[in-house]
């Protein structure tokens, strides 16, 4: 007899097709039979040890989030609720071109303090791994969901070059080569980059090119955080575009969004640029999260000049009168870099999470607000906020625009990716919402998706990208991560006033045919494992 059939459910198998119903049956980690309700009628039903009545209720493949932080959340965490009560059944690490391998001492030690906003110090976590493979390794000892990895070209680029502004010497450039070919042979899935943070960012194409090739040869792709979401956004995503074509090698835009008041309405523009390279023959997809503010750290915003040489350097220039001053003017005046060539407005800046408890005052406030109460000037606020916090402060930037959101995620190679930071007292409220609030807000309630088209943006499609034979749909044969979710109810509890509040309407989901939401509530179940890149 089976482990498990699922039993009168309208199933939604990720490929876009109308829903059927039927009976679905588990067993070893795996779908093994599909009986439709037509085919059932006048035989024997399916029979199981254990039977889950799914009457009323959605049956779809698991979401994968295609742009997740919980590089150290997954070891920290057991429960991940927070992806796990989404449906989410794989999660994408290493991106934004910063994580934890390859790394040796030194680099580790520097990551940690570069994006502590993002992931915490990880005093918590027992680092016991330096390269690509070890980290997957510690994966598999038993993690809430799966997990893939892109290898971090910044960390890279920090392991070989270090995090001077300057070109890779002959040498380097092969070291990065070197790294970045075994950390695909260790099961990474593609290269991330963050090229409005430091030292990635001072990579210039040619290096990045070169970099691909190898991802290439290895059957990955390169998911780059591009240079600019702002002023100079469409020029930024057609040199990434430029790029991948000249590397022969597929693109996977992160958190495709057109931001700041200079974007207000070009999302057009933006695809009509990716269409006509995918009618040439480029290989390109993209993620977004649907809403319109965006979350990052606020060391993030400094120019690029402020932060070479790492973070101790980047402290001490904040520690000192006659740098600081010349940041200020490039952040006010200028547009830094890191803001992405446009000005700063503080009253768009709303400081989310502090590592230091006892700047706790400041979060839930935009740094203007904070400013205003104390009066001192904006720069003043955020200074202080920068030295004294370490640079782990992490910041909301109300910067978005609602029809770019609406109109990016209705493109056909378009993916869901929550860029969930977990960290703060007040992330973002896409880290515990991103996929319900798309079945709810922009299928049930706005109509923007059909739920076939909704299921298969979060589903197939990322599959596909991800090269896996046997997720993102729900088949005989495929891996039973599925989710079943009630579409008249299902909904984001999260909000930006309370935003680690679980989702509605997603009683069950299953992880390699193992049951970690049952009923709405988190079993003790630690089903998830490394999602490996499969040789070519």
């Amino acid at each position: 007899m089976e482990q498990l059939v699922i039993r009168d459910a309208d199933v939604i198998d990720g490929s876009g097709a109308p829903s059927y119903r039927a009976d679905v049956v588990v067993d070893g980690g795996r779908i093994v039979s599909i009986v439709k309700e037509a085919a059932a009628a006048g035989c024997q039903r399916p029979r199981a040890v254990r039977e889950l009545d799914a009457e009323g209720l959605v049956l779809s493949p698991g979401f994968i989030d295609m742009h997740a932080h919980s590089d150290l959340a997954l070891l920290r965490d057991p429960d991940h609720s927070a992806k796990a009560a989404q449906g989410v059944t794989l999660e994408v690490l290493g991106q934004d071109g910063l994580s934890y391998a390859p790394v040796d001492d030194r680099t580790l030690a520097e990551v940690r303090r570069a994006i502590a906003g993002w992931n915490g110090h990880g005093d918590d976590i027992d680092f016991d791994w330096r390269s690509v493979g070890e980290y997957l390794d510690r994966l598999d000892r038993g993690i809430a969901v799966n997990a893939a990895y892109l290898i971090p070209q910044g960390t890279v680029r920090a392991l070989a070059v270090g995090w001077e502004d300057r070109e890779a010497t002959p040498a380097e450039l092969d070291h990065m080569r070197r790294l970045v070919a075994e950390g695909m042979a260790q099961g990474a899935v593609g290269l991330s980059s963050g090229l409005t943070y430091t030292p990635g960012m001072y990579a210039p194409d040619a290096e990045l090119t070169e970099l691909c090739r190898v991802v290439a040869e290895h059957g990955g792709y390169y998911c780059p955080h591009h240079r600019s979401y702002g002023a100079g956004a469409l020029e930024a995503y057609a040199e990434m575009v430029a790029l991948a074509r000249e590397a022969d090698c597929p693109l996977h835009l992160a958190h495709a969004t057109m931001n700041f008041g200079v974007n207000k309405g070009r999302a057009p523009e933006l695809l009509s640029l990716l269409d006509e390279a995918l009618a040439a023959g480029a290989d390109i997809t993209l993620d977004t999260y649907p809403y319109t503010p965006g979350s990052t750290t606020l060391a993030a915003l400094l120019p690029s000049w402020a932060n070479e040489g790492g973070p101790a350097a980047a402290l001490a220039r904040l520690a000192d009168d006659e740098a600081a001053e010349r940041v200020r003017h490039h952040l006010e005046s200028v547009g830094s870099d890191g803001c992405h060539g446009v000005p700063v407005e503080w009253d768009t800046i709303e400081i989310s999470g502090v590592t230091d408890p006892a700047l706790t005052d400041y979060v839930g406030r935009t740094v203007q607000e904070s400013a205003d109460a104390r009066g001192e000037s904006p720069w003043t606020t955020a200074r202080r906020l920068l030295v004294a916090d370490r640079l782990g402060t992490t910041i909301l930037q109300h910067v978005g625009h609602e029809e770019n959101v609406r109109t990016i995620m209705r493109h056909p190679v378009h993916t869901g990716g929550s860029d969930g930071i977990l960290q703060g007292t007040k992330p973002h409220p896409r880290a515990y919402g991103t996929f319900p609030h798309y079945l709810g807000h922009y299928v049930r309630e706005s109509g923007v998706l059909t739920l076939e088209e909704c299921v298969a943006h979060l589903t197939s499609r990322p599959a596909a990208r991800l090269r896996l034979p046997d997720r993102g749909l729900v088949r005989e044969g495929y891996r039973a991560d599925v989710v079943l979710f009630d579409p008249e109810t299902v909904a984001a509890g999260s909000t930006f006033d309370q935003p680690r509040t679980l989702p509605t309407g997603i009683p069950h989901v299953l992880i390699n045919g193992r049951s970690v939401i049952e009923n709405g509530r988190r079993t003790d179940e630690l089903a998830g494992r490394s999602v490996r890149n499969a040789p070519l």
